[in-house]
């Protein structure tokens, strides 16, 4: 299944999950130390929603919740 909006574009990004052990100095602790890093993705909220295309038909369109909330799309 295609995570991307038909509207603006947007899709998954890349980024990492950082795994950090210690006690931070606050806490009186020496810090916390980086112990591992891995690839992650970050989906996008994207929504199956019925809305109404520009010649005015009513089609399904995968569309993100912030062009749903910006009002974007005209739901059918």
């Amino acid at each position: 299944m295609s995570r991307v909006c038909d509207i603006c574009g947007k899709g998954p990004m890349a980024g990492n999950t950082i795994v950090r052990h210690g006690l931070a100095k606050f806490k009186g602790g020496i810090g916390l130390h980086t112990t591992g890093i891995t690839k992650r993705r970050f989906l996008p909220n994207v929504q199956n929603v019925r809305a109404k295309a520009e010649n005015g038909s009513v089609s399904r369109m995968k569309v993100c919740a912030s062009c749903i909330k910006q009002g974007k799309v005209k739901k059918a």
